[in-house]
Parts: structure tokens; sequence; C-alpha cells
């Protein structure tokens, strides 16, 4: 695995490995109009290219020796949630997304350590990310790299609310 920033020519294969991770995780619950909607706004080639060069992001890929996408990281440079953060300068872990057939290998471990190196040395002292309340999975890994439960949230997708814990972490 080797760990490196993402480029313009990346957006397509980030876009693809996106939807598939979040299609994965949780196309069942969401009406098929709900799901087109969220996909065609948050995952296209478009939008994740416009990502990439937003210089108040950074966006970190795990690739194999041919090049090929394992997983990414999206942190966004400012608060995501200023009304519950604690330290001055937060930022957001905006997504830790893992192509679904590659987990388990410590991929996500290596971008969850790149994304707190990051958020160091930019100088924040929190970080924050948003947990669907049904993904106790997720739950758990952010536990393991010393998250904790901060507040109850919700994220929209169309038409439907989607209850959500937001997870924080001191740096």
């Amino acid at each position: 695995m080797i760990l490196r920033d993402a480029t313009p020519e990346d957006a397509s294969a980030v876009a693809e490995v996106g939807a598939a991770a979040f299609c994965a995780a949780f196309a069942h619950l969401y009406n098929a109009e709900d799901l087109a909607a969220f996909l065609a706004a948050t995952h296209t080639p478009a939008k994740v290219a416009a990502e990439i060069a937003d210089p108040a992001m950074r966006v970190r890929l795990a690739v194999d020796e041919a090049d090929r996408l394992l997983g990414f990281c999206k942190l966004v440079m400012a608060c995501g949630w200023p009304e519950h953060a604690r330290a001055t300068s937060a930022i957001e872990l905006k997504q830790l997304y893992l192509d679904p057939a590659i987990t388990g290998r410590g991929i996500g471990g290596a971008l969850m350590a790149w994304a707190l190196d990051e958020a160091a040395a930019h100088g924040a002292g929190e970080m924050q990310i948003s947990v669907w309340s049904g993904n106790h999975g997720a739950q758990r890994f952010y536990a393991r790299h010393g998250f904790a439960k901060m507040a109850d949230i919700f994220f929209m997708v169309g038409r439907q609310r989607d209850e959500e814990f937001l997870f924080a972490k001191m740096l």
C-alpha cells in the first residue's frame, strides 16, 4: 500500500470508490430517488475534482503497486460543527472510505494515521466526524483511534433524515 495525495486525474476513481463504498454500507436505507440524487450531488468526478483542487481540503489516497485505488480520506480544514467544538481550531474528517472488497487490511488505520498527522501539522486542536447512528463498525473504528461521541446530529439524504452521532477527538 502506498499513500499519496490525490491529483485531478484521480477524481473519477475516487468518485467511483466513494459511491461504491456508500452504497455498500447505506443503499438499503434509501429509496432509489433519494439515493440517486445524493450520489449525483456528492460522488461525481466533477465534485471530487473540485474537492481535490480546494485549498481548504486535503484528499489522500491509498493505492496498490499498480496505482489502483484502495481507499481515500478527505479532510476539511475547517470545523464542520462549530457549535460542538471544544478547540479553537477544529477540522472535519469528511470521509474515510475503502473499496468495499478490501477491508481489514490496515488501510483505514493508515489513512487515519495520516489524517491525525495532517491535522496536527495544520495546528488543529480537535477533529470531528459524523457517523451514522447504526454504523457500529465505524463507531468502533473511531473509538479505537481515540474518538468519542460528542453529540446527536443528523444528515440528510434526499428527503430522508439520518440520525447521526458527532464523534470528536482532541489533538
